[in-house]
């Protein structure tokens, strides 16, 4: 019998293993993509220095929080103005912070903004240090980014290795049947 004969070739195996293998590393990228773009995500995009009245662009859906970066500790004040409605400055239960860049963001105020707009937000300190001030999201509005980055690292590659496996079974019982017929045959 002639070993080409039997079918279905073993190069199908070799084909879903190497897209297995192409799943995995794109699942991997993929879920270090979304990891990075949701810390990014929450991380200040309007900064500004103690004493600078910032205008800040604020929508309740984001989560807004005011963010201090500072080498020292500092006792700060933070006042929040103008906007379409009366915004409020509330504080944060427990430490989250956040390292950007080499900057060292701690999450000290949530914005309690009613409707969507801009505001006026001023922060003073009572010690002269280099501190900055930001508004980003709320740490815990990356979970959800977080969560389908790890989604992307088990689902991408397991339904491919799954799939893989499969194949490799279907090909292998398969080339025995076929294998058995052209044996009965002769």
């Amino acid at each position: 019998m002639d070993p080409k004969a039997v079918r279905p070739r073993l190069r199908w195996i070799g084909v879903a293993w190497g897209l297995a293998v192409a799943c995995i590393v794109a699942g991997v990228i993929l879920s270090v993509s979304g990891l990075v773009n949701s810390v990014e995500s929450v991380a200040p995009t309007k900064t500004f220095t103690a004493g600078e009245r910032a205008v800040v662009s604020l929508d309740p859906a984001d989560a807004p929080v005011v963010y201090l970066a500072s080498d020292t500790r500092v006792h700060y004040q933070c006042q929040i103005s103008g906007g379409p409605g009366r915004a409020t400055l509330l504080p944060v239960s427990g430490t989250q912070n956040l390292t950007l860049e080499g900057t060292k963001w701690q999450q000290v105020l949530r914005i309690n903004a009613p409707a969507a707009g801009d505001y006026q937000l001023t922060c003073i300190t009572q010690e002269q240090a280099d501190v900055r001030f930001g508004v980003g999201r709320d740490v815990t509005a990356a979970v959800g980014g977080v969560l389908g980055g790890v989604a992307l690292l088990v689902l991408v590659p397991g339904v491919c290795v799954l799939a893989a496996i499969i194949v490799t079974i279907v090909v292998l019982v398969r080339r025995s049947s076929h294998r058995k017929r052209l044996a009965v045959r002769g």
